[in-house]
């Protein structure tokens, strides 16, 4: 059964999803338009987006193919091991042992490769295939953002809904400001879309088996709960270490 907050916790996690994946996207996009021209740069993301189309048109039948368990089950695994990819980096950059994702120095590194690729003859080929990369990429996670968070209650509508309205919200942002959206909290987004998919995926693998939840869909809640305080936990844990460890190679 459908609930309020089914639909709520859906779009927010594909929003919130797609939102940091089209910004990684967009700041490439940006190098490319800036750096050589903005031709290659709409042509490679224009071919990427048809090649992301037909993905989409491909797989929509398949969906319905499958049973429901099964599918919750396999796509709740995928989504565990994803979020939790996710989510292990948030705390290690949380914690300090890996750097914070700095969009400004993507956008530096990127237009410093294809300022050194600009006197070669196929530089705006090169460009583009830069651009085509990057919306592929990032677009296949975003569809694999919006298949698994929808599909197991079937509410792809909610969650390709979110992943729009986080497309058209940078486009927005993007076209007013110019420049790569440094701004954005990216690696706070990157930590809460990791504790959502997480659990999800969690709830899902549940539902696959034939598990019970107390609740029905508030239990999603309740996971959330769990898995945000072992996480915020962890990053306490592993912040004193890195400062104690600090302190005694200082």
């Amino acid at each position: 059964m459908t609930t309020l907050t089914t639909i709520a916790s859906t779009v927010t996690a594909a929003f919130l999803g797609s939102f940091v994946e089209v910004v990684e996207a967009f700041t490439i996009i940006l190098a490319v338009g800036v750096t050589q021209s903005w031709r290659p740069a709409f042509i490679g993301t224009g071919l990427a987006l048809g090649v992301l189309a037909i993905l989409v048109l491909a797989l929509g039948p398949l969906l319905g193919l499958i049973p429901v368990e099964l599918m919750q089950f396999t796509i709740g695994t995928l989504l565990v091991l994803f979020g939790l990819r996710w989510l292990r980096k948030a705390i290690l950059r949380a914690s300090g042992f890996i750097a914070l994702h700095d969009e400004d120095k993507a956008f530096a590194a990127e237009t410093d490769s294809l300022r050194r690729q600009s006197a070669e003859r196929r530089a705006n080929f090169l460009a583009g295939i830069v651009a085509f990369k990057a919306v592929l990429l990032e677009g296949i996670e975003v569809v694999f953002i919006v298949i698994a968070t929808g599909a197991g209650h079937g509410m792809i509508g909610y969650a390709s809904l979110g992943a729009a309205a986080a497309c058209l919200l940078v486009l927005i942002i993007g076209i007013f400001v110019r420049k790569p959206l440094s701004a954005v909290p990216e690696n706070s987004l990157k930590f809460v879309v990791g504790l959502l998919l997480s659990a999800f995926g969690i709830f899902w693998i549940g539902e696959g088996i034939g598990a019970d939840w107390p609740g029905a869909d508030l239990s999603l809640l309740a996971i959330l709960a769990v898995l945000a305080i072992f996480s915020f936990a962890a990053v306490r844990m592993l912040r004193q270490y890195f400062n104690a460890h600090a302190e005694v190679t200082a």
